[in-house]
């Protein structure tokens, strides 16, 4: 045999070897996620970015959550919105100019839904576009504050209703994870990565657990926790639970565990204070 089969026959081998450590891996995690409802690891880089001094001056002085974070998982989160920032076409419309506050909020607000998945990018964005304020949206012949449209890949949202939305901490209304939960929950359906699975997988536990137990059910729609908006259908629920959740997670274990610890499972939010 010449050394140029033996070469090819090594480099056949390792390809092999590879698909048979990959295919091994995968058994491993789905027995490992069958059993404790989590990936076996999302915080895994050969590199990590880091934001401008500018950019990193907004997350420290506008995003309260970056700021309860250890060190360790400021730097994961840091190059987590770098990449994501990286990954998105931000448009400007009506006179928005985009500049670093714009691109940095917003999407803090996606790595932010997403630090306990492995795959953060929100496959089904692939732009972002900003209104000064409310916009026309041909979609329902309507002025909107936000939308997802998955045709279209895109998030857009009113600027002014989106930086409202972090005026309050605690108020359950904030228009940034509204939006991104809607984009997150459609990219679940149609993705098949760990964390999309254990995502749409626990959306359909909470689901048949609201569907068969009537006294919960009936307790969540008379205790004025949650917005009407909630029930409008299972879309707007989950992204008004969500909102909740983020802003208020002591108020909501208290007043609806069970319900709490789906949703928990679901973003895979191992986070103090969460």
């Amino acid at each position: 045999m010449d050394l140029s089969s033996v070469i090819l026959l090594g480099v056949l081998l390792v390809f092999l070897l590879g698909i048979i450590v990959n295919y091994i891996f995968k058994m491993v995690e789905m027995a490992y996620v069958m059993r404790y409802k989590k990936p076996m690891y999302n915080h895994v880089y050969l590199y990590l970015k880091r934001l401008n001094k500018n950019q990193r001056l907004i997350l420290e002085r506008q995003f309260t959550f970056y700021n309860k974070l250890p060190n360790k998982s400021k730097r994961h989160f840091e190059h987590r919105v770098f990449r994501f920032i990286e990954d998105k076409e931000f448009i400007g419309r009506s006179g928005v100019e985009i500049n670093d506050e714009i691109k940095v909020l917003i999407s803090a607000t996606a790595v932010m839904l997403t630090f306990g998945f492995r795959d953060f990018y929100i496959g089904l964005i692939s732009k972002i576009v900003v209104y000064p304020t409310k916009f026309y949206s041909k979609t329902n012949d309507a002025y909107h504050k936000g939308e997802f449209n998955p045709k279209l890949e895109a998030l857009v949202v009113s600027w002014e209703d989106f930086k409202e939305g972090y005026k309050s901490a605690d108020d359950n209304l904030n228009l940034g994870i509204h939006e991104l939960t809607h984009a997150i929950h459609i990219n679940s359906i149609k993705e098949r990565d760990v964390s999309s699975t254990i995502f749409s997988d626990t959306f359909k536990e909470l689901s048949e657990l609201l569907v068969n137990d009537e006294a919960l059910r009936a307790r969540l729609m008379s205790s004025g926790y949650f917005r009407k908006y909630a029930f409008t259908n299972q879309f707007e629920f989950l992204a008004v639970v969500i909102e909740n959740f983020i802003e208020t997670p002591n108020t909501f274990q208290l007043e609806f565990p069970e319900i709490y610890v789906k949703v928990k499972q679901m973003l895979n939010f191992n986070i103090v204070g969460y």
